[in-house]
């Protein structure tokens, strides 16, 4: 028997009332890591896949690229 099988059949043993308590008490539990999000810089991105584009010539890239949206 699992601890999550065990802990089921005692809440299906609680009344209606105290299911629905456990249940909103539970949701605080569950939404608590979700409301405390990092905060993140743009600037964290700098220079984020640069090693693509070595080797490249920026202007015959971007040549290439608008002959393509021609067909």
């Amino acid at each position: 028997m699992t601890t999550y099988q065990d802990v089921r059949r005692q809440v299906e043993n609680l009344t209606p009332d105290e299911q629905l308590r456990l249940l909103k008490e539970l949701a605080v539990i569950v939404r608590r890591p979700m409301l405390v999000k990092p905060k993140h810089s743009i600037m964290e991105l700098e220079g984020l896949g640069k090693e693509i584009w070595n080797g490249l010539d920026a202007q015959e890239y971007v040549n290439q690229e608008r002959a393509s949206w021609n067909g």
